[in-house]
């Protein structure tokens, strides 16, 4: 079996926190994301927009896009709508030749907000879960027919956060919505990876490697502190730095015959942890995780 291995440029330069390496250049981020031994990025604020100096500047650094972040409004928005919205990224997607399209349900979000706790967020029972399930499914048909598949991703502070809400998700929805498997927001919000493999594995096309501070997992009070707050606090760290057993994980992957990409997505303060050194510190435990399940890594 093959994998891809990548990396997220939030580690450099983080969008919803910009005091978090805002003033960390994207030449920064690029080359450090290849010297640490990745051969993708995804997307972020300082990437320009148009495909042409995507590509250049990707190619500059022997990069590809794997893909970037959608803040989706479905539950709002009318679903003609919400595909006028996408067409841009879904456009510049289709040029530069990414794998997958991630989707955020972003209405009535707390996770970008520092003022709001995050058991003030909303909760996927307060909509028509079986109409929000019809219309992302045509949104994930129109992403396919494009040729970039929809790549839903469960996240602390959204409408669908908990193991029970990304369950009812894939319940309610079509094969065409894609699932984005991401281990640290898994386990912020109790879930069990073991078992959302076990019955969704066929449906994962998205990884992201995120790893937990068990430390500082146990002190978030939820009444209080923020999705910002814990990240600014360090609750989210790479492979190898944390308490997800890898190896582990990765030997689940191997159990489904997973075969896209892996993608090490760690937002940190840049000045308390390095962006290059955790970056490699993912790279090199992800590569012996999957050497040791006979994962071959593709370049």
């Amino acid at each position: 079996m093959e994998v891809k291995l990548g990396m997220s440029p939030i580690s450099w330069t983080n969008d919803d926190l910009p005091e978090l390496g805002g003033d960390t250049s994207l030449e920064t981020c690029l080359k450090e994301t290849r010297l640490a031994g990745f051969s993708g990025t995804e997307l972020g604020g300082k990437f320009p927009n148009n495909p042409n100096s995507l590509k250049k500047v990707l190619e500059a650094h022997e990069l590809k896009l794997i893909s970037g972040w959608y803040s989706g409004t479905l539950l709002k928005n009318k679903l003609n709508d919400e595909k006028i919205k996408l067409d841009k990224m879904l456009k510049l997607f289709v040029k530069v030749g990414a794998s997958v399209l991630v989707y955020g349900e972003t209405y009535n979000t707390v996770q970008n907000n520092k003022d709001k706790p995050l058991n003030s967020r909303p909760r996927l029972s307060e909509f028509d879960i079986k109409q929000y399930g019809q219309d992302l499914s045509n949104l994930a048909d129109y992403c396919l027919d494009k040729g970039v598949p929809l790549s839903f991703h469960h996240h602390m502070g959204t409408v669908v956060e908990t193991q029970n809400e990304i369950e009812q998700l894939m319940d309610n929805t079509r094969e065409s919505v894609g699932l984005l498997l991401d281990t640290g927001h898994l386990l912020f919000a109790n879930g069990d990876y073991e078992k959302i493999i076990s019955a969704f594995g066929n449906r994962i096309n998205h990884v992201h490697a995120k790893d937990i501070r068990e430390n500082i997992l146990k002190k978030v009070d939820k009444t209080k502190d923020s999705f910002l707050d814990c990240v600014l606090n360090g609750i989210f760290t790479v492979p190898g730095d944390g308490c997800i057993n890898y190896r582990k994980f990765i030997k689940r992957l191997k159990d489904i015959k997973y075969s896209g990409w892996i993608v090490v997505e760690a937002e940190q303060d840049p000045l308390k942890a390095n962006p290059f050194e955790y970056a490699r510190k993912g790279y090199n435990t992800l590569v012996s995780c999957l050497e040791y399940n006979d994962f071959k890594i593709i370049i």
